[in-house]
């Protein structure tokens, strides 16, 4: 019976992550990018989308799907986020939007975070669309 309760366990664990990416899958299917590109008029203080433009506060983040955190060039980051070893992908965007604290201590980012999912959702579906995401 306990070997079994293992084996349950270990599914579990296992399928868990796949259940959190399909919330966020469905999330960013249902997002709203005309929410998500009002959302975006917070950020826009800090930082660019186009390409070519140069860092303000925050870094530019045309093309940062798929980059490694801390990693685009020309910008100084905090040593917190250079060595996080977060590569951005619609998830680690979707915690980093939710707690950037919490997810880097020590990051440098004025940023709270935004509690409400579908709005993180809304917004990374808008960045996806205007940061030349594949």
């Amino acid at each position: 019976m306990r070997s079994g309760l293992t084996a349950l366990a270990a599914v579990l664990v296992v399928a868990a992550p796949a259940a959190a990416d399909s919330g966020l899958e469905a999330r960013l299917a249902a997002a709203n990018l005309k929410r998500g590109q009002l959302l975006y008029m917070v950020c826009k203080a800090c930082h660019d989308v186009e390409a070519g433009l140069p860092h303000k506060v925050g870094p530019n983040l045309h093309g940062m799907f798929g980059q490694r955190a801390g990693a685009a060039e020309g910008f100084k980051y905090t040593d917190a986020l250079a060595k996080s070893g977060i590569t951005w992908t619609p998830e680690s965007m979707d915690a980093w939007l939710k707690q950037p604290g919490t997810l880097v201590p020590g990051n440098g980012m004025a940023f709270a975070g935004i509690a409400n999912d579908a709005d993180r959702a809304s917004l990374i579906a808008w960045l996806m669309a205007n940061t030349g995401a594949q």
